[in-house]
């Protein structure tokens, strides 16, 4: 890449934030000038941290990735993409069940945008069972999560669910 200010995007709702995120986002960050992390809301999903949160856990997680930055978008990625200039949009692939939907979403967001290329990055192995609603199920069910997100990702689950059990024994 010539121009030092292109950024690729990892769009996601990043809730919460694991560590097969962190291993797409450091391979993009060794292929592209720049990565913009863009974090959104899926009305597909039950979140467990609100989008502030996610920003917030996902900054402290890239803190070390220079040429990484963490954004949160509203909308249309493609609108968000044409607003910022980008045209590449990174995906993580960890079996051949994601497959078909990031095809399907590759092929709208061109639609869209016929700019934008989308470009496939597997995880390492150790990380293609991951994601983050096994994440927050094993959380729930007080597995140890360490070896599957960030130390402060951890913490923060740890945290979230102690509050949750409170307001449920208070409903009680």
């Amino acid at each position: 890449m010539k121009n030092k200010n292109f950024a690729a995007v990892y769009p996601g709702s990043f809730d919460p934030p694991t560590n097969g995120h962190l291993d797409i986002i450091r391979r993009a960050s060794h292929l592209f000038p720049n990565v913009i992390v863009a974090i959104t809301e899926n009305s597909a999903k039950n979140h467990m941290f609100p989008l502030a949160e996610r920003v917030k856990l996902m900054k402290e997680s890239v803190k070390r990735i220079p040429n990484v930055k963490v954004v949160s978008f509203e909308g249309l990625l493609a609108d968000y993409l044409a607003k910022t200039g980008s045209f590449v949009l990174i995906r993580g692939l960890r079996a051949i069940s994601d497959f078909e939907y990031e095809f399907q979403m590759a092929l709208m967001n061109r639609q869209l945008n016929k700019k934008i290329e989308t470009v496939f990055l597997m995880p390492d192995q150790a990380y293609t069972f991951l994601s983050s609603s096994m994440v927050k199920e094993i959380a729930a069910l007080g597995g140890n999560t360490k070896n599957f997100v960030p130390l402060c990702v951890e913490k923060k689950l740890k945290k979230q669910l102690t509050i949750n059990k409170l307001q449920i024994t208070i409903k009680r």
